[in-house]
């Protein structure tokens, strides 16, 4: 099962690093080593979160992530998008700024460092997007028992998360304006850029989180109708459309996913500077990195780990809000990336140990009530 599911991963593993020994020698070999664990430790929630919508599609969407997935996550995010950035921070085209990525790696750096305000803006908004409507809906099993509680009861008033989203992108785009004015105004437009592209994620995760629960809801409705309409679909050809339709709810929860991925990938793709700056270094262990990633959701899917651990889909959104305020923060003031990092795995380690402890109450009960009962007991 590890070696189907993870195959791919190891044979790009090998290819990877081969081609980093080729690329610069044994020296290129371990940076690449250490930028596909970063990867790996930095986006190790989005893995659990992509796992959580992952498990409703069927097999063949499932091999459309593993394949043009990792195609769209490693040259889309980990080697294109540093270059458009580049390309339209420098007001270059997308050829000069690969010249630029390949000769000049020092300007080149900088100039993708001079747009991580409207990067962080961009993903932290989005990520924040799902953190909310994650933390304030009512669910039936509860992690932080004390804290979700009265958070689902605030999550009945409608747009909240969108409204405590907003002032959360405020705060941050007044505080780049007020130390640009005390700075003498340096950085004027700093504030506007980030009010500008906090919007735009926002609007993003609204009309794709928007359409894949639409067609994720009517799918739902045609399987509840599908037994007893066969006999008549089959009759009438209407069995056709259905298929349309699902095939529609599986196009947007695909794109869903990788607009989710794609703001993961900000705080790794930055990070991966403080490492090396050269570019090719960079989509190699980057790239690396999300393959496992990506294999990893799969084998969550297929051994059924969220229903046997049903905390961790709680601290993987736990840290998606932690990763959205460090990206907000990090408009204005510097955060090492090994906090970021750090922050994820000890959620996650913590929301695992927590399901392990759960599921020991419930075995030592006999039984699943019992164990909800000794859980709520517990104040967890």
């Amino acid at each position: 099962m590890v070696l189907k599911t993870f195959g791919w991963s190891f044979v790009i593993t090998a290819i990877g690093l081969a081609l980093a020994v080729l690329y610069d020698g044994w020296t290129a070999l371990g940076v690449v080593a250490i930028l596909a664990v970063l990867e790996i430790s930095l986006s190790f929630d989005n893995a659990v979160v992509n796992a959580g919508i992952l498990k409703k599609m069927n097999a063949f969407w499932q091999k459309i992530f593993l394949t043009i997935g990792v195609l769209i996550a490693v040259f889309g995010m980990r080697l294109l998008f540093p270059v458009v950035i580049v390309a339209i921070s420098a007001k270059i085209g997308p050829v000069d700024a690969v010249d630029l990525a390949l000769n000049d790696a020092d300007r080149y750096q900088q100039l993708v460092t001079d747009a991580h305000p409207s990067i962080a803006a961009f993903g932290g908004m989005f990520l924040l997007m799902i953190f909310l409507d994650f933390i304030f809906e009512d669910r039936d099993i509860k992690w932080l028992a004390w804290l979700e509680r009265p958070l689902a009861k605030l999550g009945k008033i409608d747009m909240l998360s969108v409204c405590i989203a907003l002032v959360a992108l405020l705060i941050a785009s007044m505080t780049v304006a007020t130390h640009a004015h005390q700075h003498g105004g340096a950085h004027v437009d700093k504030a506007q850029t980030v009010l500008i592209s906090g919007i735009a994620g926002l609007i993003t995760y609204l009309v794709v989180g928007g359409l894949s629960g639409y067609f994720e809801n009517r799918l739902e409705e045609d399987e509840e109708r599908e037994h007893e309409q066969e006999e008549e679909a089959r009759r009438t050809g209407s069995a056709v459309s259905a298929v349309a339709m699902a095939g529609k709810a599986a196009f947007f929860m695909f794109l869903y996913l990788e607009v989710l991925d794609a703001s993961f990938s900000f705080d790794g793709v930055i990070g991966a500077f403080a490492i090396s700056n050269d570019i090719v270094l960079m989509a190699l262990g980057l790239g690396i990195g999300a393959m496992y990633v990506r294999s990893l959701t799969v084998y969550l899917v297929r051994q059924g780990t969220l229903d046997d651990y049903v905390y961790l889909e709680h601290g993987a959104h736990y840290a998606i809000g932690a990763l959205a305020v460090i990206l907000l923060v990090t408009i204005q003031y510097e955060i090492n990336d090994v906090i970021t990092g750090l922050v994820g795995v000890v959620l996650i380690a913590w929301s695992f140990f927590s399901s392990v402890r759960r599921n020991r109450r419930i075995a030592a009960a006999g039984g699943e009530d019992a164990g909800e009962r000794a859980e709520v007991g517990s104040g967890v």
